[in-house]
């Protein structure tokens, strides 16, 4: 019979990695506060959300490179007005 764990670790793999101290002060607190349910899932969640930017990050990157460069600084205050409404 499988486990929870069993299933979770089909999708994951175990590794051993080293972080400065207040990062893990952090985790522990997070999950001392029920914020994250272990060390473990507060640095993968932290590792997902660090490759989702970086892919964002590439991908407009692409984007304004095919819309011919870095935006202007007219443009990009044009952009911050209509975000800001």
């Amino acid at each position: 019979m499988k486990t929870v764990y069993d299933l979770c670790m089909r999708t994951r793999e175990r590794i051993t990695v080293s972080v400065p101290s207040a990062v893990l002060d952090v985790a522990r607190r997070d999950v001392e506060a029920g914020a994250a349910a272990s060390i473990s899932a507060w640095l993968s969640d932290a590792a997902e959300d660090k490759a989702q930017s970086e892919t964002l990050t590439t991908v407009l990157s692409d984007l304004l490179q095919e819309a011919g460069g870095p935006l202007s600084d007219e443009e990009r205050a044009w952009a911050i007005s209509v975000l800001k409404g």
